[in-house]
Protein backbone atom coordinates (compact mmCIF):
# COMPACT_ATOMS: atom_id res chain seq x y z
CA UNK A 1 0.00 0.00 0.00
CA UNK A 2 1.27 3.48 -0.82
CA UNK A 3 2.15 5.88 1.98
CA UNK A 4 2.15 9.66 1.68
CA UNK A 5 3.83 12.50 3.63
CA UNK A 6 1.52 15.13 5.07
CA UNK A 7 2.22 17.73 2.35
CA UNK A 8 1.11 15.19 -0.27
CA UNK A 9 -1.98 14.31 1.79
CA UNK A 10 -2.89 18.00 1.89
CA UNK A 11 -2.75 18.18 -1.92
CA UNK A 12 -4.74 14.95 -2.37
CA UNK A 13 -7.52 15.91 0.06
CA UNK A 14 -7.76 19.70 -0.14
CA UNK A 15 -7.29 19.90 3.64
CA UNK A 16 -4.58 22.02 5.24
CA UNK A 17 -1.74 20.27 7.04
CA UNK A 18 -2.91 21.87 10.29
CA UNK A 19 -6.41 20.44 9.91
CA UNK A 20 -5.03 16.96 9.20
CA UNK A 21 -2.87 17.13 12.33
CA UNK A 22 -5.77 18.31 14.49
CA UNK A 23 -8.07 15.55 13.24
CA UNK A 24 -5.33 13.07 14.05
CA UNK A 25 -4.43 14.34 17.54
CA UNK A 26 -7.80 15.52 18.84
CA UNK A 27 -10.20 13.08 17.22
CA UNK A 28 -8.14 9.99 16.35
CA UNK A 29 -9.88 9.60 12.99
CA UNK A 30 -6.62 9.09 11.10
CA UNK A 31 -3.70 7.06 12.40
CA UNK A 32 -0.54 7.75 10.42
CA UNK A 33 2.47 5.50 10.57
CA UNK A 34 5.89 6.87 11.49
CA UNK A 35 8.87 6.46 9.20
CA UNK A 36 12.36 5.71 10.49
CA UNK A 37 13.04 9.44 10.67
CA UNK A 38 9.71 10.05 12.47
CA UNK A 39 7.83 11.64 9.57
CA UNK A 40 4.09 11.00 9.46
CA UNK A 41 3.15 8.57 6.69
CA UNK A 42 -0.50 8.23 5.72
CA UNK A 43 -1.90 5.21 3.84
CA UNK A 44 -4.23 5.29 0.84
CA UNK A 45 -7.05 4.40 3.24
CA UNK A 46 -6.20 7.41 5.42
CA UNK A 47 -6.33 9.65 2.34
CA UNK A 48 -9.70 8.21 1.27
CA UNK A 49 -11.04 8.65 4.81
CA UNK A 50 -9.91 12.28 4.99
CA UNK A 51 -11.64 12.96 1.66
CA UNK A 52 -14.81 11.33 2.97
CA UNK A 53 -14.67 13.34 6.21
CA UNK A 54 -14.36 16.54 4.19
CA UNK A 55 -17.40 15.55 2.12
CA UNK A 56 -19.37 14.80 5.30
CA UNK A 57 -18.51 18.24 6.68
CA UNK A 58 -19.61 19.81 3.39
CA UNK A 59 -22.96 18.03 3.86
CA UNK A 60 -23.39 19.63 7.29
CA UNK A 61 -21.90 17.04 9.64
CA UNK A 62 -19.64 18.15 12.49
CA UNK A 63 -16.18 16.69 13.03
CA UNK A 64 -17.09 16.10 16.69
CA UNK A 65 -20.08 13.94 15.75
CA UNK A 66 -17.96 11.99 13.29
CA UNK A 67 -15.35 11.43 15.99
CA UNK A 68 -18.02 10.07 18.35
CA UNK A 69 -19.12 7.69 15.60
CA UNK A 70 -15.53 6.36 15.49
CA UNK A 71 -12.99 5.60 12.81
CA UNK A 72 -14.15 2.07 12.00
CA UNK A 73 -17.82 3.02 11.71
CA UNK A 74 -16.99 5.96 9.45
CA UNK A 75 -14.76 3.70 7.35
CA UNK A 76 -17.64 1.27 6.89
CA UNK A 77 -19.93 4.08 5.75
CA UNK A 78 -17.23 5.36 3.41
CA UNK A 79 -16.91 1.94 1.79
CA UNK A 80 -20.65 1.83 1.21
CA UNK A 81 -20.76 5.14 -0.68
CA UNK A 82 -20.62 5.58 -4.43
CA UNK A 83 -17.15 5.32 -6.05
CA UNK A 84 -15.56 8.05 -8.16
CA UNK A 85 -17.10 8.42 -11.61
CA UNK A 86 -15.38 6.10 -14.12
CA UNK A 87 -14.43 9.00 -16.41
CA UNK A 88 -12.22 10.36 -13.62
CA UNK A 89 -10.05 7.24 -13.83
CA UNK A 90 -9.03 7.20 -17.49
CA UNK A 91 -5.67 5.62 -18.42
CA UNK A 92 -2.56 7.79 -17.99
CA UNK A 93 -1.79 7.80 -21.72
CA UNK A 94 1.43 9.83 -21.76
CA UNK A 95 2.99 7.77 -18.97
CA UNK A 96 1.99 4.51 -20.69
CA UNK A 97 3.66 5.69 -23.90
CA UNK A 98 6.87 6.40 -21.97
CA UNK A 99 6.78 3.02 -20.22
CA UNK A 100 6.17 1.08 -23.43
CA UNK A 101 9.06 2.90 -25.11
CA UNK A 102 11.38 1.50 -22.42
CA UNK A 103 10.44 -2.10 -23.28
CA UNK A 104 12.04 -2.32 -26.74
CA UNK A 105 14.90 -2.53 -26.16
CA UNK A 106 14.20 -3.33 -22.51
CA UNK A 107 15.65 -0.80 -20.08
CA UNK A 108 14.72 -2.57 -16.84
CA UNK A 109 16.17 0.02 -14.47
CA UNK A 110 14.48 3.03 -16.04
CA UNK A 111 11.22 1.14 -16.65
CA UNK A 112 10.85 0.08 -13.02
CA UNK A 113 12.01 3.45 -11.71
CA UNK A 114 9.40 5.30 -13.77
CA UNK A 115 6.64 2.81 -12.96
CA UNK A 116 7.40 2.74 -9.24
CA UNK A 117 7.61 6.52 -9.08
CA UNK A 118 4.25 6.98 -10.81
CA UNK A 119 2.45 4.40 -8.65
CA UNK A 120 3.90 5.80 -5.41
CA UNK A 121 2.46 9.31 -5.70
CA UNK A 122 -1.25 8.51 -6.17
CA UNK A 123 -3.72 6.33 -4.22
CA UNK A 124 -3.19 2.71 -5.19
CA UNK A 125 -6.71 2.12 -6.54
CA UNK A 126 -6.19 5.03 -8.91
CA UNK A 127 -2.83 3.53 -9.92
CA UNK A 128 -4.52 0.18 -10.62
CA UNK A 129 -7.13 1.73 -12.91
CA UNK A 130 -5.01 4.40 -14.60
CA UNK A 131 -1.60 2.70 -14.84
CA UNK A 132 -1.25 -0.97 -13.93
CA UNK A 133 -4.22 -2.55 -15.74
CA UNK A 134 -3.93 -0.33 -18.83
CA UNK A 135 -0.18 -1.08 -18.98
CA UNK A 136 -0.76 -4.83 -18.84
CA UNK A 137 -3.49 -4.60 -21.50
CA UNK A 138 -1.34 -2.50 -23.81
CA UNK A 139 1.65 -4.83 -23.51
CA UNK A 140 -0.66 -7.79 -24.17
CA UNK A 141 -1.88 -6.10 -27.35
CA UNK A 142 1.72 -5.43 -28.43
CA UNK A 143 2.53 -9.10 -27.90
CA UNK A 144 -0.45 -10.15 -30.04
CA UNK A 145 0.78 -7.77 -32.74
CA UNK A 146 4.28 -9.29 -32.57
CA UNK A 147 5.85 -6.00 -31.43
CA UNK A 148 7.16 -7.40 -28.11
CA UNK A 149 8.12 -10.98 -27.38
CA UNK A 150 6.46 -13.22 -24.82
CA UNK A 151 9.31 -12.82 -22.34
CA UNK A 152 8.70 -9.06 -22.13
CA UNK A 153 4.95 -9.62 -21.80
CA UNK A 154 5.56 -12.07 -18.93
CA UNK A 155 7.98 -9.64 -17.27
CA UNK A 156 5.41 -6.83 -17.22
CA UNK A 157 2.60 -9.15 -16.15
CA UNK A 158 4.57 -10.53 -13.21
CA UNK A 159 5.62 -7.03 -12.16
CA UNK A 160 1.99 -5.87 -12.08
CA UNK A 161 0.99 -9.02 -10.17
CA UNK A 162 3.72 -8.44 -7.60
CA UNK A 163 2.43 -4.94 -6.92
CA UNK A 164 -1.15 -6.14 -6.54
CA UNK A 165 -0.22 -8.99 -4.19
CA UNK A 166 2.14 -6.80 -2.17
CA UNK A 167 -0.63 -4.31 -1.44
CA UNK A 168 -3.23 -7.04 -0.88
CA UNK A 169 -1.04 -8.63 1.78
CA UNK A 170 -1.01 -5.38 3.75
CA UNK A 171 -4.78 -4.92 3.82
CA UNK A 172 -6.69 -6.06 6.91
CA UNK A 173 -9.17 -8.93 6.62
CA UNK A 174 -12.71 -7.73 7.31
CA UNK A 175 -14.24 -10.76 9.00
CA UNK A 176 -17.64 -9.04 9.24
CA UNK A 177 -17.82 -8.01 5.58
CA UNK A 178 -19.83 -9.83 2.91
CA UNK A 179 -18.05 -12.95 1.68
CA UNK A 180 -16.88 -12.63 -1.92
CA UNK A 181 -15.15 -15.50 -3.71
CA UNK A 182 -13.04 -14.47 -6.70
CA UNK A 183 -11.50 -16.85 -9.25
CA UNK A 184 -10.97 -17.64 -12.92
CA UNK A 185 -12.89 -20.64 -14.30
CA UNK A 186 -11.24 -23.72 -15.72
CA UNK A 187 -8.94 -23.10 -18.72
CA UNK A 188 -8.77 -19.37 -17.92
CA UNK A 189 -5.16 -18.51 -17.09
CA UNK A 190 -5.18 -14.69 -17.22
CA UNK A 191 -5.71 -13.59 -13.64
CA UNK A 192 -4.60 -9.94 -13.39
CA UNK A 193 -8.16 -8.71 -13.84
CA UNK A 194 -9.32 -11.03 -11.08
CA UNK A 195 -6.50 -9.85 -8.80
CA UNK A 196 -7.50 -6.22 -9.35
CA UNK A 197 -11.12 -7.11 -8.57
CA UNK A 198 -9.97 -8.81 -5.37
CA UNK A 199 -8.10 -5.68 -4.30
CA UNK A 200 -11.11 -3.45 -5.00
CA UNK A 201 -13.44 -5.80 -3.12
CA UNK A 202 -11.18 -5.79 -0.05
CA UNK A 203 -10.98 -1.99 -0.02
CA UNK A 204 -14.79 -1.84 -0.20
CA UNK A 205 -15.02 -3.81 3.04
CA UNK A 206 -15.62 -7.32 1.67
CA UNK A 207 -14.19 -10.51 3.14
CA UNK A 208 -12.42 -11.83 0.04
CA UNK A 209 -11.40 -15.37 -0.85
CA UNK A 210 -9.10 -15.25 -3.88
CA UNK A 211 -8.61 -18.64 -5.55
CA UNK A 212 -6.66 -17.70 -8.67
CA UNK A 213 -6.74 -19.05 -12.24
CA UNK A 214 -7.97 -22.26 -13.87
CA UNK A 215 -10.37 -23.41 -11.16
CA UNK A 216 -12.63 -26.39 -12.03
CA UNK A 217 -16.32 -25.81 -11.35
CA UNK A 218 -16.50 -28.86 -9.07
CA UNK A 219 -13.78 -27.47 -6.79
CA UNK A 220 -15.40 -24.04 -6.89
CA UNK A 221 -18.72 -25.53 -5.78
CA UNK A 222 -17.07 -27.51 -2.99
CA UNK A 223 -15.38 -24.38 -1.68
CA UNK A 224 -18.65 -22.44 -1.80
CA UNK A 225 -20.27 -25.14 0.36
CA UNK A 226 -17.61 -24.44 2.98
CA UNK A 227 -17.67 -20.63 3.06
CA UNK A 228 -21.28 -19.81 1.99
CA UNK A 229 -20.38 -16.79 -0.18
CA UNK A 230 -22.58 -13.74 -0.67
CA UNK A 231 -21.21 -13.45 -4.20
CA UNK A 232 -19.02 -15.49 -6.54
CA UNK A 233 -17.06 -13.33 -9.01
CA UNK A 234 -15.47 -15.01 -12.02
CA UNK A 235 -13.07 -13.40 -14.50
CA UNK A 236 -13.30 -14.58 -18.12
CA UNK A 237 -10.98 -12.69 -20.46
CA UNK A 238 -10.64 -15.27 -23.25
CA UNK A 239 -13.35 -15.49 -25.92
CA UNK A 240 -14.18 -19.18 -26.14
CA UNK A 241 -15.55 -21.33 -28.95
CA UNK A 242 -19.24 -22.19 -28.93
CA UNK A 243 -18.50 -25.72 -27.72
CA UNK A 244 -16.22 -24.50 -24.92
CA UNK A 245 -18.79 -21.90 -23.88
CA UNK A 246 -21.53 -24.54 -23.65
CA UNK A 247 -19.30 -26.75 -21.49
CA UNK A 248 -18.40 -23.85 -19.20
CA UNK A 249 -21.99 -22.77 -18.65
CA UNK A 250 -23.12 -26.34 -18.16
CA UNK A 251 -20.44 -26.76 -15.47
CA UNK A 252 -21.39 -23.47 -13.78
CA UNK A 253 -25.15 -24.01 -13.90
CA UNK A 254 -25.39 -25.94 -10.57
CA UNK A 255 -23.24 -23.26 -8.89
CA UNK A 256 -25.44 -20.41 -10.16
CA UNK A 257 -28.54 -22.25 -8.99
CA UNK A 258 -27.29 -22.14 -5.39
CA UNK A 259 -25.17 -18.98 -5.08
CA UNK A 260 -25.17 -15.49 -6.62
CA UNK A 261 -22.66 -15.65 -9.49
CA UNK A 262 -21.34 -12.75 -11.56
CA UNK A 263 -18.80 -12.70 -14.36
CA UNK A 264 -16.65 -10.00 -15.95
CA UNK A 265 -14.04 -9.62 -18.68
CA UNK A 266 -14.00 -9.61 -22.48
CA UNK A 267 -14.95 -13.29 -22.64
CA UNK A 268 -17.98 -12.68 -20.42
CA UNK A 269 -19.15 -9.69 -22.48
CA UNK A 270 -19.06 -11.85 -25.62
CA UNK A 271 -21.63 -14.27 -24.15
CA UNK A 272 -23.85 -11.81 -22.25
CA UNK A 273 -27.13 -13.27 -23.57
CA UNK A 274 -26.08 -16.79 -22.52
CA UNK A 275 -25.10 -15.63 -19.06
CA UNK A 276 -28.59 -14.24 -18.43
CA UNK A 277 -30.14 -17.53 -19.53
CA UNK A 278 -27.97 -19.33 -16.95
CA UNK A 279 -28.72 -16.93 -14.05
CA UNK A 280 -25.22 -15.42 -14.15
CA UNK A 281 -24.92 -11.66 -13.78
CA UNK A 282 -22.62 -9.70 -16.09
CA UNK A 283 -20.40 -7.07 -14.47
CA UNK A 284 -18.93 -5.58 -17.60
CA UNK A 285 -17.00 -2.61 -16.19
CA UNK A 286 -15.56 -1.20 -12.97
CA UNK A 287 -18.58 1.03 -12.38
CA UNK A 288 -20.87 -2.01 -12.39
CA UNK A 289 -18.47 -3.86 -10.10
CA UNK A 290 -18.35 -0.97 -7.64
CA UNK A 291 -22.14 -0.68 -7.57
CA UNK A 292 -22.52 -4.40 -6.92
CA UNK A 293 -19.98 -4.38 -4.09
CA UNK A 294 -21.48 -1.26 -2.53
CA UNK A 295 -24.89 -2.94 -2.57
CA UNK A 296 -23.44 -6.00 -0.81
CA UNK A 297 -21.72 -3.92 1.87
CA UNK A 298 -24.78 -1.73 2.43
CA UNK A 299 -26.99 -4.79 2.95
CA UNK A 300 -24.48 -6.24 5.40
CA UNK A 301 -24.40 -2.96 7.37
CA UNK A 302 -28.21 -2.92 7.55
CA UNK A 303 -28.24 -6.52 8.72
CA UNK A 304 -25.71 -5.75 11.46
CA UNK A 305 -27.79 -2.82 12.71
CA UNK A 306 -31.09 -4.73 12.80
Amino acid sequence: MNTHRIHRVSKLTGLSKDVVRVWERRYGLVKPLRSANRYREYTDEDVALLRFLKEELDRGQSIGALAVEGREAVLQRMRATAPPAPQQLTPHGHLLDELVALLDPLDKSRFEQKLNGAVAVIPFEEAVQRILLPLQRRVGELWHQGRVNVAVEHYVTKLVQQKLFSVMNQLPVNELGPRVLIACPEDESHEIGAQAVAYIAVTRGCHVYYLGPNLPASDLSAFCERIKPDLVLLSLTEIKSDAATRRLLQDLSPLAAQWPVAMGGAGARAIEHLLRENRIELLDDLAALHSRLIDLVSKRLLAQRS
